[in-house]
């Protein structure tokens, strides 16, 4: 089994929905921080969701982010699955950023999680 931490970072520069981070095939994922912020001046609203294997989708947030501010979204940490779509939209293009914070386990074939 190993262990990695990454940092995995988005420019929100169109209102699409933007992928942040796909959980690897053999792995589970911790997220443990998402950050959003807003560089413009003016705010804005980001929407996170997360898409399962069988590509349902969960939101997991709504967050309006202040003009020139920095919000921690995640209250207690997440547990992804392989395969399983960390996204993100905001409501206006160039204004957002996302930046998490996650530590991906990946099994090896002696040791399937």
């Amino acid at each position: 089994m190993a262990i990695e931490y990454k940092s995995k970072k988005v420019d929100l520069t169109t209102t699409d929905i933007t992928t942040v981070y796909t959980c690897p095939a053999q792995t589970k994922t911790i997220i443990k921080s998402i950050l959003i912020s807003d560089d413009s001046g003016s705010g804005s609203t980001a929407t996170l969701t997360l898409t399962d294997a069988s590509s349902g989708v969960f939101r997991l947030k709504k967050e309006t982010v202040s003009a020139d501010a920095t919000d921690e979204v995640l209250t207690n940490p997440i547990v992804m699955e392989a395969t399983e779509i960390l996204k993100a939209q905001a409501a206006n293009a160039n204004r957002l950023h996302v930046i998490v914070s996650l530590m991906e386990v990946t099994s090896d074939t002696n040791n399937p999680l």
